[in-house]
């Protein structure tokens, strides 16, 4: 059973340090795409150590899974794992991890289902406060059917937002209209398009659910917290990159004319000085790198769990 302590302590340390690691490195403001995609590596990572955990421990507690999970295996390979003969603590074990599991997928889909219900909602709300397009923001006729909807709310206050869904909407406020140029506009409709197409919401609906259902493991409340930072400046530098740094930083002082933002995870002023600022980006081969470091995270508890198997061929 070396393979199991192994999982447990790999996942207590990716638990601990990685999100150490990843708050402290300096690379992920210029590059939260691949910081993003770190954290959602390590967060995968100690899920799949608990589900590994799980398999083995349901092995080494029932014999007809063990069965189950060695039919047509080589011989040896089973034996090679060392399951014990009296195994009460493997059983306390499986419990354990399946209802960790179960939870898990129960957080998950509660999350989910309410964020489905609650943008159902703001759909029909905008049916009722916006039922015709602005004229002067109607869809190409000759873009795809399921091309994105611009509304216009009227509404001094300046706002904006995105609301996905088969056919995304892009919503924005006369207030915002009056105080935008036609170039801050398209930076802030770029920045919404950001979020859209990179599902920004379903990964803060999975950090959230994983928050909810564990609030007292560290990890998911971290990475709660840094997916919502992180997809702000990955949404920042899309409309950048496309409309310029500067109208990017202008759209959002107009639209959050106050300089202090009480939002946790807006963190306003900051994202403007990172925008003035310009900090080049990494090079393409370091990218790479840490995008390849990440994948091989939660690949770690897979091999961990083949490993006694592997040695046994």
């Amino acid at each position: 059973m070396g393979a199991l302590p192994g999982l447990v302590a790999l996942g207590a340390a990716l638990a601990l340090l990685g999100p150490r690691a990843l708050v402290r490195a300096r690379w992920t403001g210029r590059e939260p795409v691949v910081a993003l995609w770190a954290w959602q590596c390590i967060v995968v990572a100690v899920l799949l150590c608990c589900a590994c955990a799980l398999v083995l421990t349901g092995a080494a507690a029932w014999p007809a899974v063990r069965s189950l999970l060695f039919a047509g295996a080589p011989s040896g390979v089973e034996a090679a794992y060392g399951f014990p003969s009296a195994h009460p603590w493997a059983i306390a074990a499986a419990f354990v991890f399946a209802l960790g599991g179960v939870r898990t997928a129960l957080a998950l889909a509660y999350e989910l289902a309410g964020a489905r219900a609650v943008r159902r909602r703001q759909r029909r709300q905008l049916a009722r406060q916006a039922p015709d397009l602005h004229p002067e923001l109607r869809p190409d006729p000759a873009r795809s059917e399921r091309s994105e909807q611009l509304v216009v709310l009227e509404s001094a206050e300046p706002r904006a937002w995105a609301l996905p869904g088969p056919v995304p909407r892009m919503v924005v406020t006369t207030g915002a209209l009056r105080r935008l140029s036609d170039r801050e506009l398209q930076a802030l409709l770029a920045h919404e398009r950001g979020h859209v197409r990179a599902r920004h919401h379903w990964l803060l609906s999975a950090a959230e659910a994983l928050t909810a259902g564990f609030p007292a493991v560290r990890l998911f409340a971290q990475f709660r917290d840094q997916v919502g930072r992180l997809v702000e400046l990955a949404a920042d530098d899309s409309a950048a990159r496309r409309h310029g740094r500067l109208a990017t930083a202008i759209a959002l002082v107009e639209l959050n004319p106050e300089s202090s933002c009480t939002h946790p995870l807006a963190q306003i002023p900051s994202r403007i000085d990172r925008l003035l600022t310009g900090a080049p980006r990494l090079r393409a081969w370091q990218r790479l790198a840490l995008t390849v470091a990440a994948l091989a995270l939660p690949l770690t508890p897979v091999l961990l769990s083949f490993a006694p198997g592997l040695t046994a061929l």
